[in-house]
């Protein structure tokens, strides 16, 4: 099961961390949303202890995605120490988004 990033851990959780977090924002009732959660729940899995990979439900965190200027979902944010290096704004195919994440972490 993906992470549930909030308003009140993501700093900790996404901007305190040497490491890669794959951020998915969302809202329950966005369609293609609904389409990449079965994805983002996989490479969850997969990817346990290497990067944290979760969600941030847009219409119950507003402080994060007005940060990052999230106007459209699903947007998906990937951060390496804190700092965003790939986003991806509509639906993404999982190989896709695979080959996002071994980028970050390679790099």
């Amino acid at each position: 099961m993906a992470f549930e990033f909030t308003d009140a851990n993501f700093k900790e959780q996404a901007l305190d961390t040497d490491g890669v977090a794959v951020i998915d924002f969302w809202a329950e009732w966005c369609g293609p949303c609904r389409m990449v959660a079965p994805i983002i729940d996989e490479l969850s899995s997969e990817y346990d202890g290497r990067a944290t990979i979760g969600k941030v439900n847009v219409d119950e965190n507003h402080e994060v995605s007005m940060k990052y200027g999230i106007r459209s979902i699903p947007t998906i944010l990937i951060l390496k120490g804190g700092e965003v290096v790939e986003k991806h704004v509509g639906t993404i195919s999982k190989a896709a988004l695979n080959d996002k994440i071994e980028k970050a972490l390679a790099s």
